[in-house]
């Protein structure tokens, strides 16, 4: 059973060659409703420098990534233990 697992989980892991892995991309809405914050609240960490600047769609919007996931659960954890 963990031998077709870890074959399945592999297959997935190949890519073709000279392409890049695809990471996800976040929404603002989306990394707000994940974290239960406003997005006023995470506009203002990454005007302060807190959150590095996520980069931008074609349209402007901003598309965290895991990255900036990362940073933002940092700053909820020292709030928190304050």
């Amino acid at each position: 059973m963990m031998k077709a697992v870890e074959a399945k989980r592999k297959a997935h892991s190949v890519r073709p060659a000279g392409r890049k892995p695809v990471s996800r991309r976040f929404s603002t809405l989306e990394v707000c409703h994940l974290f239960d914050i406003s997005k006023a609240t995470l506009y203002r960490w990454e005007r302060e420098g807190l959150i590095s600047t996520p980069p931008r769609d074609w349209r402007n919007w901003r598309l965290y990534t895991t990255t900036n996931l990362e940073e933002i659960k940092r700053i909820i954890r020292r709030r928190a233990t304050n």
